[in-house]
């Protein structure tokens, strides 16, 4: 893996993202079909200018924007790109959204990209070397007690299943009893990018989406702990997952093990 890959995802995407500021509406789409075609046309602004980018710049391999998927991958070299996390929040006019880029090689993500146009910010990562905010090293937090944390969690994908809402409260609420603040808003992306700079302390899932996949690597990438909900190492193919500072990892997990 070489940093001219890097740069050249880099510049893809913050190419993209000036584009598609320059077509973020001035008043929200009414009625569901108007807000849908928004949407598919915003990932289809980014896809346009990251697609031939990338897979020039690495002949021969995959393309994958399912941002919802899950479960393992095929071998080879797989560009996996969330086109725009956060898009509900573009199209309603506020500034929480992203693009997000990863490389996964033979099921294993080897670089990351996540950018967000409107805060200027882009953070990277390359398998084992590190993670970084507009090319200064960036680290998780040194806290050590959940409460003194600030955490989050998201809705990963739409759903009105009453199961899996009950679940989601019951976690908030736990984590509102230990910690000092609960994040509960999308995207993933920008929520898990905030632990790997240490601005805020955790992050959990219940669910695992491809388009997480490029966000994680960077907490990792800046010293964080990612395990599943069982407390194993993180994969691409986990159900659930607490990415975390050190310090605040094993009681956040044992909290949410017992609510999952």
């Amino acid at each position: 893996m070489t940093n001219a890959l890097l740069d050249t995802v880099v510049e893809a995407a913050r190419t993209a993202g000036a584009r598609l500021i320059t077509r973020q509406p001035t008043t929200r789409p009414q009625g569901m079909d108007a807000l849908m075609t928004t949407l598919r046309a915003n990932d289809d602004a980014v896809s346009a200018v990251l697609r031939p980018a990338l897979t020039a710049v690495l002949p021969g391999s995959g393309w994958n924007t399912d941002e919802h998927g899950e479960g393992p991958m095929p071998d080879g070299d797989w560009w996996v790109v969330d086109p725009m996390g956060g898009n509900i929040n573009a199209v309603h006019g506020m500034p929480d959204w992203n693009i997000g880029v990863s490389l996964v090689r033979d099921g294993r993500p080897v670089l990351a990209v996540l950018h967000a146009p409107v805060a200027g910010e882009t953070f990277t990562a390359i398998a084992g070397g590190g993670a970084f905010l507009n090319g200064t090293p960036i680290s998780v937090a040194a806290t050590t007690g959940l409460g003194a944390a600030l955490v989050g969690t998201g809705q990963a994908q739409p759903s009105r299943d009453a199961a899996t809402s009950q679940r989601a409260g019951a976690a908030i609420a736990t984590m509102m009893q230990h910690t000092l603040y609960v994040r509960a808003s999308v995207p993933v992306g920008h929520q898990l990018t905030q632990v790997a700079a240490g601005r805020m302390d955790a992050h959990w899932q219940f669910e695992n989406l491809r388009s997480h996949i490029a966000p994680v690597l960077i907490v990792r990438e800046a010293g964080g702990i990612v395990t599943d909900l069982d407390g194993k190492p993180w994969t691409i193919t986990s159900r659930g997952y607490v990415a975390a500072a050190p310090g605040v990892h094993a009681s956040a997990l044992a909290l949410l093990q017992a609510v999952r």
